[in-house]
């Protein structure tokens, strides 16, 4: 049965300029309101070999060379973006009923931008709100001086978890 309405989406890139950069990994999955997954993706984005070279490189990746190392190892079993783009517009089509997908995850509008340029079919699908993680960090890191931290594996399943495991948290604040 199709119930999923949050759409949780993590990316790592090449790195976090659109104009530049390209997806190397996708995960995705989806829940409903109360944050129970309904269904999960994951793929591997083919990427040029010398734009990989010449755009994972300076301190974000030195300081992160085991998930860079991993991303890059894995590239050549990759799938071309348009396929993975086609593999998770069946993905909604299998779990959603709504029309417009309310896209969700962890400073999410970055991950947005990527996905407006590159996967311009699934961007439509998507509803302009969306539910960003972050802004709660914001706010209960500053305002409340509560911190939830989650491990930084820079890989997208790991992060897409901790991000929902996080809003978990927040929520836990609520009752």
């Amino acid at each position: 049965m199709k119930k999923a309405v949050l759409l949780w989406i993590d990316l790592e890139m090449t790195g976090l300029e659109p104009e530049k950069d390209k997806i190397l990994e996708v995960a995705a999955i989806a829940t409903d309101m109360k944050l129970n997954e309904i269904a999960r993706y994951a793929a591997v984005v083919k990427v040029d070999e010398d734009l990989i070279k010449s755009r994972m490189v300076g301190e974000f990746w030195e300081k992160n060379a085991k998930s860079r190392d991993a991303l890059i190892k894995q590239n050549a079993s990759g799938k071309p973006a348009k396929e993975v783009e086609r593999e998770l517009l069946k993905f909604l089509d299998d779990n959603f009923t709504k029309k417009d997908i309310y896209l969700a995850g962890n400073s999410i509008h970055q991950d947005r931008k990527f996905i407006e340029r590159e996967m311009s079919e699934l961007d439509k699908r998507l509803h302009y709100r969306m539910l960003d993680v972050s802004a709660w960090k914001i706010y209960f890191e500053n305002a409340l001086n509560k911190k939830f931290t989650k491990p930084e594996n820079h890989r997208a399943l790991d992060d897409i978890n901790g991000s929902i495991e996080e809003l978990k948290w927040y929520l836990t604040f609520l009752k």
